[in-house]
């Protein structure tokens, strides 16, 4: 018990050895590479992979696995970020629709002017003026719609402690 402890603090207090960042690294460019071929990536055998990557999810370095698909392709050919600021005492309600807006793929809440700042993939213009309208009556909201993203979402450095 008092081993599994240990291995936890290391992960919580953020430090993670070289092995660990390769590890990651393979993992990041493709979660489905198997642990025999990471080990060889990395230089361990597979149970050695195995028990890192078990070690690192229970700690909560890693929290999932996941497939990126381009809504594009599936009929949502506009994406849009929308800055959300609820009118007085409707914040609650506010992060209630948006949670039961399918469109709405992501949302924070955040300081400054606004509350909310949200990405939604649309099948149209019109459908976006529709989303919006399930808000208008509860929160203001300036919308901006995506031309490109120069910088494609990714995770944070992360940085070896040795």
């Amino acid at each position: 018990m008092k081993e599994k402890i240990i291995k936890r603090l290391r992960y919580e207090n953020g430090a993670v050895d070289r092995i660990d960042k390769k590890l990651l690294d393979v993992l990041i460019s493709n979660a489905r590479t198997s642990n025999a071929e990471i080990a060889r990536l990395v230089g361990l055998s597979a149970p050695s992979v195995a028990e890192r990557i078990k070690r690192l999810e229970e700690a909560g370095v890693i929290e999932g696995y996941t497939v990126k698909i381009n809504p594009e392709s599936l009929g949502f050919p506009i994406s849009a970020w929308l800055r959300i600021r609820p009118v007085p005492g409707e914040l609650h309600k506010v992060a209630e629709i948006l949670r039961g807006l399918p469109e709405i793929v992501e949302c924070d809440r955040v300081t400054g002017e606004d509350c909310f700042i949200a990405r939604a993939h649309v099948q149209s213009v019109a459908r976006l003026e529709k989303l919006i309208d399930e808000l208008i009556s509860h929160a203001m909201t300036n919308t901006s719609i995506i031309q490109s993203s120069p910088v494609e979402r990714r995770l944070p450095p992360i940085y070896p402690t040795e």
